[in-house]
């Protein structure tokens, strides 16, 4: 399997492959590369609706002339243990954070969050993410207040300890969607509001009951993928029971 990293050449096969409608692991087969390689090199180069080879070869140049640079990164985090290969457990971190800024997310937002994602036990302190992100104390607690407010972590304080935890899990996310809900609710009643003051039938008011409309459709939905969640893990946790 080619070593190394990409050349050119392998990223006019890249973007071939993304104009072709390829998955990851279909390209990285061809290339005989790992599908975690191509993802994060496309999600760092503009995503596969917009991935050019030319563009995305001159932006890695770039990139590796920043990192001579600045100081060396930080090495990839000890395996808990699972048989997990660190490079590849890195490699897909780098990946994710790529995706999530690319759906809108701050890049400092983001790493500390797929750090805390990536991590087994879901908890670590801001001493650890100083260690394996190689960031200020300014920037870990500007991020986690960031993250808080969107209801996508959580502070826990061990009693008769001062140092805080940052924890992620299922319950987080649970509460990120209903807030996501509640929004989509409260933009549906003004947007149904503003139908009525402009009137319905006209051009503006149409537009505000058609978003409306659409607003309470994802509701209804989200409201029926969360039931459906709920009634998995406590049918999953019924069977673990002994």
């Amino acid at each position: 399997m080619p070593g190394g990293r990409l050349t050119n050449e392998d990223r006019q096969h890249i973007a071939v492959g993304l104009a072709e409608g390829l998955g990851y692991s279909e390209i990285g087969r061809r290339l005989g590369r790992p599908a975690s390689t191509i993802m994060r090199e496309v999600t760092r180069n503009g995503g596969p609706n917009d991935y050019r080879a030319d563009r995305a070869h001159l932006a890695t140049q770039h990139r590796a002339h920043r990192r001579k640079q600045a100081q060396p990164p930080a090495p990839p985090t000890p395996d808990s243990g699972h048989g997990r290969d660190p490079q590849a457990v890195q490699d897909f971190t780098e990946s994710f954070t790529a995706l999530l800024v690319q759906q809108g997310m701050p890049r400092m937002m983001a790493r500390v969050l797929a750090c805390l994602y990536t991590t087994d036990s879901g908890t670590l302190t801001a001493a650890d993410l100083i260690q394996r992100l190689r960031i200020s104390p300014a920037s870990i607690s500007h991020a986690v207040a960031y993250l808080e407010q969107q209801g996508m972590l959580r502070r826990e304080r061990t009693p008769g300890m001062r140092r805080e935890r940052y924890v992620i899990d299922d319950g987080i996310l649970l509460q990120s969607l209903l807030a996501t809900v509640q929004m989509n609710d409260t933009l549906a009643a003004a947007s149904q509001y503003g139908a009525e003051v402009l009137g319905a039938a006209t051009p503006a008011g149409a537009r505000f009951g058609s978003s409306a409309e659409l607003l309470l459709l994802v509701s209804q939905s989200l409201r029926h993928v969360i039931q459906q969640w709920q009634q998995s893990r406590i049918a999953l946790s019924a069977e673990r029971q002994p």
